[in-house]
């Protein structure tokens, strides 16, 4: 049977620790503040195991892949869950390393919050190598059917420009909405759905939110840029025919991801 090892149980590391669990897989958890059974504390632990996700926090991510050097096998598949791909494929690695993206979360963070079914018919960005052996690509993505999650391939250089575009840029912008409206006690007591919708990634756990734009903060610029040509373009005529043809595309697309 596949072993599988989960470094990190917030709500990414968790929710894999607890669907592979319900799945029957042989999958064992390392976690500095988490305790329970097939959970432990050093890395000697995964050894033997066949596939070893690293789900701790970005900016904690090198250091984790660097120790596992010492640890696993040359045949090893190892994979990341960090929303940024290009830092990640600077250095070779001895093992089979295999960068990936889960797209899926909440505004939560935590192995309190992690759930089972996080990744249903979630896309799951992977980015590897030349080199890499198809063999190992598809050891990881049956893991990741399994999980429910849909497979998406690209280059680490596109990834982190469409992350900034559909994920970190989004939250900035949530964060500037609010804080542009937060010396407003009119404004803040008139609010309703539509503000507390818009505002959601503004509860985004503080640690990945500074790894976002810290580390991306070139590609969220640009992706910035696009919103404030986009607010002109609408705003110079034409108006409820673009907000049309935007709520038109919008359905589709998410009708086309639903029927995937």
């Amino acid at each position: 049977m596949t072993k599988i090892g989960i470094i990190g149980l917030g709500l990414i590391g968790g929710s894999i620790f607890k669907d592979l669990t319900r799945l029957n897989y042989n999958v064992i958890g390392v976690s500095k503040s988490q305790s329970g059974e097939n959970i432990y504390k050093d890395y000697s632990v995964l050894k033997d195991c066949d596939i070893v996700f690293v789900c701790t926090a970005m900016n904690k991510t090198l250091e984790v892949l660097d120790e596992l050097e010492n640890v696993l096998s040359p045949e090893t598949v190892v994979t990341d869950v960090c929303s940024l791909k290009t830092f990640v494929c600077k250095k070779f690695r001895p093992y089979k390393f295999i960068p990936s993206h889960p797209m899926a979360g909440t505004e939560h963070k935590g192995f309190e919050h992690s759930f089972e079914g996080l990744f249903n018919s979630a896309t799951w960005v992977l980015t590897p190598f030349k080199t890499t052996e198809e063999k190992d690509i598809n050891k990881l993505v049956e893991i990741i059917k399994n999980l429910g999650a849909k497979p998406l391939f690209t280059t680490p250089t596109k990834h982190d420009e469409a992350a900034a575009l559909i994920s970190h840029m989004p939250m900035l912008m949530a964060q500037a909405i609010f804080k542009a409206s937060s010396d407003n006690e009119l404004a803040l007591n008139m609010a309703s759905s539509g503000f507390r919708d818009m505002t959601r990634l503004a509860l985004s756990n503080e640690e990945m939110a500074a790894d976002m734009i810290n580390m991306n903060h070139k590609n969220i610029e640009t992706a910035v840029l696009k919103v404030y040509k986009a607010i002109g373009d609408l705003t110079k005529g034409n108006y409820f025919e673009q907000i049309s043809d935007i709520k038109s595309k919008r359905a589709k697309m998410f009708i086309n991801k639903n029927n995937e």
